[in-house]
């Protein structure tokens, strides 16, 4: 499969992160950030999906359409019995993964084979599970890109048998981040052995927040591109920051996720703490990898359609009043104010009555009122508690806002 920098399709994720001057240091880190995205970024999405849920209030007659990314979500959405949903993605390794999860939800032959694959995927077993069942169901292109090597060489669907959420830009900086805890003596997995909330806490503020007070970490996390592991370009940056040091918000994200959930119900925590998802009968995962769900999440990956295109596209191609829900995941900090206006015109266009639009930002304010006009953002209603209330819940922690739009009338 060719590289996500080119071809028309693929100079759009330059687009979408390069605002300067090529020779700018902005515009050095930005064409930097745009050829760290070219390959897997998240293995897993790092919404929480009972929140999205909630907030989409999904109906059997919803066409949902939302940015792809790791593809947890579009899964794990259909247990919420929607009409279909679309999946479109600039990523062409998300695009990949995201056909991969369809397929083997599919054709895998039980539950345990495709818990195995996707919650444990650390087994050699699950290499003969992708060659007898999954394999022959694939678009030539999604084989090429599994079959193929990443840039040190592997083949990308060893990963399933060597613990795939290790890999990716986001496997790789957690990766780093457990380097650097180790190096200041710190064992990231000790919390994970937490019998209650009160025991979380008591290890954080031991263990885990004298670090983001070291020189090293205060100046490593200063640098704009420590944090592309996190799929944070140059320009959301500054959003998460705001007026602190980055090591101060990075402290109060990693807080939260340690802190303010019960680790057992918080598959997030086990991710960023643990590099997997824990084991056992009652161990936490996403909706889609959940034994209850396993049956309406097969009988219904028919719905989903997966695109390899630019959001404002795709709704540009769709007819008025056809759509029910959109989600744009943090896709919006990255935008200039052209954009954002060009894309919620599509959207207010395309929205049926009572239509919703979720997504989540690096700062905590919604980002909207001042750059989207007035004529369009009117049509909208901004759920101000709602918004809040989802913030508080998102196990996933790492955002500083998520917000609730609907339609008036």
């Amino acid at each position: 499969m060719a590289p996500v920098t080119k071809g028309p399709r693929n100079q759009a994720v330059r687009k979408a992160v390069i605002r300067h001057e090529h020779l700018s240091k902005q515009g050095l880190l930005e064409r930097a950030f745009s050829f760290a995205f070219r390959g897997l970024v998240y293995a897993q999405i790092w919404e929480d999906p009972a929140v999205d849920m909630e907030a989409l209030a999904i109906t059997p007659d919803c066409h949902i359409v939302q940015i792809a990314s790791g593809g947890c979500n579009v899964l794990s959405y259909l247990t919420a019995d929607p009409k279909a949903i679309t999946a479109v993605d600039l990523n062409t390794a998300h695009i990949a993964l995201n056909k991969l999860k369809l397929a083997a939800a599919r054709y895998l032959p039980d539950y345990e084979t495709f818990h195995r694959f996707f919650a444990r995927a650390n087994a050699k077993e699950n290499i003969a599970a992708y060659k007898r069942y999954v394999r022959p169901h694939l678009d030539e292109p999604t084989r090429r890109y599994w079959e193929g090597r990443d840039m040190i060489g592997r083949r990308r669907i060893g990963g399933f048998a060597k613990g795939v959420y290790k890999r990716g830009l986001l496997g790789n900086f957690i990766g780093a981040a457990h380097l650097i805890a180790r190096l200041h003596g710190v064992n990231p997995r000790k919390i994970l052995e937490a019998k209650s909330i009160e025991e979380q806490r008591e290890i954080f503020d031991r263990d885990y927040a004298p670090v983001f007070d070291k020189a090293f970490v205060r100046w490593l996390t200063d640098q704009r591109a420590s944090l592309f592991g996190l799929g944070i370009p140059p320009a959301q940056y500054e959003a998460l920051a705001g007026d602190n040091k980055m090591a101060v918000v990075l402290r109060e994200r990693l807080e939260k996720l340690a802190c303010d959930f019960d680790l057992r119900h918080n598959y997030f925590a086990w991710q960023a703490f643990g590099r997997g998802y824990a084991e056992g009968p009652d161990a936490s995962l996403p909706p889609y990898l959940q034994a209850g769900n396993y049956a309406a999440v097969a009988d219904r990956v028919s719905r989903v359609e997966v695109r390899h295109a630019n959001f404002i596209d795709y709704l540009k191609s769709t007819p008025a009043q056809s759509l029910d829900r959109y989600v744009l995941l943090d896709a919006q900090d990255w935008m200039t104010d052209e954009i954002l206006t060009d894309l919620w015109t599509e959207i207010t266009r395309t929205a049926k009555p009572n239509a919703r639009v979720l997504f989540r930002t690096a700062g905590v304010e919604t980002i909207l009122p001042g750059r989207v006009p007035d004529a369009v953002l009117g049509h909208w209603e901004y759920r101000v508690e709602d918004s809040l209330d989802y913030t508080r819940r998102d196990r996933s922690s790492i955002y500083g806002g998520v917000h609730l739009y609907t339609l008036k009338g």
